[in-house]
């Protein structure tokens, strides 16, 4: 049960004063809730930006471009001629000059009303300097001398939706600040002293009612304060799970490597460094008898699959068997097929299961899984179906981790007695972020590619050179080489995703004929198959594509990738689409095809590409110039993205929490003792769900 302090926090935003129906709407719409926006989700939707109301000087000394609050007299209304379309002016002084305010209304009347003649009134706006006066275009505030003490000096500006105005949001915002309970304080006094000081409440107050601009920057305390404790939360959510996941206990899988020899032997090429350390560290995990849960990170082509074969080796040497899942078929497919050739060296039975097999033969597989006949199941999420039991799975390989959810990754494992796990990426992923989004495991990294694979020549284009792109196509597909050409992300629409590549496709086939094969999301997987088997036996040598052959799709032959309006991608997608080239010995190319003029990021991004194919300085850059949510696809996924600290901005408040969450579970892993019990409360607060169940269960 939610403790009852938080009640007024997780009330309906509808039960605060001033919003109505139709505005509990369109906060609903803000903050994407189709439950129902919360009081919590209003104060934790932070201002961006202010208006500085600070400057309240005499008219002489007023500067224009700059926002002033004036105190002045009414002396002359001045409205348009009779018949004639024009503004309303209001002539208006103090003691040392005048200015005009322009208002392009219909409702003169009210103009009238506000601003009557004679009056003292306090305006607020920012001036303007036309044919040589000072002017005010539609002041934001018109003020009595008692509106004029009610208004802030610094007024927080906020993001909206369409129907939702500044001064709706301002006023919610007000009426939530009185929702805070007095919370315990959870931080001790040395963290408290990083933050001036603030309670969390304080500081979630000064950043909604901000006294200077620099109060709403990340950088201030109030922001840093509020950052950390969310940061702190999350940190403690993950030790506590992956605490929960190592006492459920594990099985020692012990081999001599014999299976695994046998594969080396079978490769014909050697392994890295960072592959023989990362095989020595995962066979170390599964001779213990506690779970492993290890992340594998490598950059594309650095060779993660063979590790999960050796890995897998291990486990079925131990006497178990082992699991591979991949985000989509043709991923699995591709797996089973590349493992297939090395597990055969070893003796290994592998089998692929997707949603498409018939009934009788998922019948069949199934038998074979329970009855220990299959070795090493490949397979999408079928895999974690209910009706798949194994006979006893030893190991868990979920491949690209970040498009699988937690539960997925640990429905997986769940199958098996205590199953270690290993998850793998090829999204290189920032330090930072390694720790936000897999807190709970241990991390090997491949940071060196295997011998063999030459660098990709990286080039940006204009798109006005379409056709010189095209003749240059022709000329490599001449010589045999093949090319993948991707299409532009359109509006987040798959749907015109589609319709984009279609009729690329269609221009393409003008040039090169039946050469030209075409992929995306919206085929089904039997198509997809035909379509990718095509371009790997070299029936078709153009594949016009959608960003599903994003990760892991791996034909050596094809040497060149063209990605149309390359500026609409993120950098870290834009690398991993780059790396599906490069893969065999010739030599490789990648255009990324521009739409001027290019903005100053627009042009960075790009530029890093053509500089380097170091993939952690690449997602480094992303995470600076996109955020955290974009660099893994979170913003699509559903991963545990933050409402308000900023990685980009509070790394190294990121490792102050990771530091204490594991001093505090180290000590008190169900935070029970009388001075850890406040931290149950920010987990709630941040709706850790998790790690809240894992308290309600004791």
């Amino acid at each position: 049960m939610r403790p009852a302090l938080l009640d007024s926090l997780f009330a309906p935003l509808s039960t605060l004063p001033g919003v109505g129906p139709k505005n509990a709407k369109l906060f609903d719409r803000l903050f994407g809730r189709a439950d129902g926006a919360r009081v919590l989700d209003l104060l934790f939707h932070l201002p961006f930006n202010v208006l500085d109301r600070r400057s309240r000087p005499l008219i002489r000394d007023a500067v224009p471009d700059a926002i002033a609050t004036l105190r002045v007299r009414v002396v002359e209304h001045r409205a348009p001629a009779p018949n004639r379309r024009g503004p309303f002016r209001v002539l208006v002084e103090d003691d040392t000059g005048d200015i005009e305010l322009v208002f392009f209304l219909n409702n003169f009347e009210w103009v009238k009303g506000k601003l009557p003649v004679g009056a003292q009134r306090w305006v607020s706006g920012r001036l303007e300097l036309f044919d040589g006066h000072l002017q005010m275009i539609h002041p934001d505030k018109v003020m009595d001398d008692a509106e004029f003490e009610r208004m802030p000096a610094v007024e927080p500006v906020y993001g909206l939706t369409e129907g939702l105005y500044p001064r709706n949001v301002q006023k919610a915002a007000q009426a939530a600040r009185g929702k805070l309970p007095a919370l315990p304080e959870w931080l001790g006094a040395e963290a408290l002293g990083r933050f001036d000081g603030l309670a969390f409440a304080a500081a979630l107050k000064r950043l909604h009612q901000p006294e200077t601009p620099g109060d709403v920057e990340p950088t201030s305390a109030a922001f840093r304060r509020v950052a950390y404790d969310e940061l702190l939360a999350g940190q403690l959510a993950l030790l506590m799970v992956r605490a929960r996941m190592r006492e459920l206990g594990g099985r020692a899988q012990i081999s001599e490597g014999r299976l695994a020899g046998l594969v080396l032997g079978a490769l014909p090429y050697a392994l890295t460094a960072a592959q023989a350390r990362s095989v020595a560290e995962i066979r170390a995990d599964l001779a213990l008898p506690k779970r492993m849960i290890r992340l594998l990170q490598g950059d594309v082509g650095a060779g993660k699959t063979v590790i999960a074969l050796l890995a897998m080796c291990d486990a079925v040497e131990a006497g178990r068997q082992a699991a591979l899942m991949a985000p989509t078929e043709i991923l699995a497919r591709q797996h089973f097929e590349r493992l297939g050739a090395l597990a055969g060296a070893a003796g290994l039975r592998l089998e692929l299961f997707t949603g498409r097999d018939t009934t009788a033969q998922r019948r069949d597989k199934l038998a074979r899984l329970v009855s220990g006949e299959i070795d090493i199941a490949v397979g999408t999420h079928a895999l974690f179906q209910d009706s798949v039991a194994f006979r006893d799975l030893g190991l868990a390989v979920v491949d690209e981790q970040h498009r699988f959810g937690v539960h997925q990754r640990l429905a997986l494992s769940a199958k098996g007695e205590a199953a270690d796990l290993l998850v793998m990426t090829a999204t290189p992923i920032p330090r930072s972020l390694v720790l936000t989004y897999f807190g709970d495991m241990d991390v090997s990294v491949l940071d060196e590619k295997p011998p063999g694979r030459s660098p990709i020549d990286t080039r940006v284009i204009p798109l006005e050179r379409l056709e010189d792109v095209v003749a240059g196509i022709g000329r490599a597909l001449a010589g045999g080489a093949r090319a993948y050409w991707v299409c532009p992300l359109v509006e987040e629409s798959e749907e015109l995703d589609v319709a984009a590549a279609e009729e690329r496709a269609d221009a393409l086939r003008e040039f090169f004929g039946a050469a030209v094969g075409l992929i995306h999301g919206r085929m089904k997987g039997a198509e997809k198959d035909a379509a990718m088997e095509r371009f790997q036996r070299g029936e078709t040598q153009v594949l016009v594509a959608t960003t599903v052959i994003e990760v892991g799709v791996d034909v050596p032959e094809a040497t060149v990738m063209v990605i149309e309006h390359a500026e609409r991608f993120g950098l870290a997608q834009l690398h991993q689409l780059r790396g599906r080239v490069g893969r065999g010995a010739g030599r490789s190319t990648c255009l990324l095809l521009y739409k001027g003029p290019l903005g100053e990021t627009g042009r960075a991004r790009l530029e890093i590409l053509r500089q380097t194919e170091d993939g952690f300085r690449i997602a480094e850059e992303d995470l600076r110039l996109r955020g955290e949510g974009d660099v893994l696809g979170a913003k699509q996924s559903g991963a545990p993205g933050f409402r308000l600290a900023r990685i980009e901005v509070h790394g190294e408040l990121l490792r102050a929490a990771r530091a204490e969450a594991e001093a505090v579970v180290a000590a008190d892993e169900r935070l029970a003792a009388p001075e850890h019990r406040a931290l149950r409360l920010l987990l709630w607060l941040f709706e850790r769900d998790a790690a809240v169940k894992l308290l309600e269960a004791g």
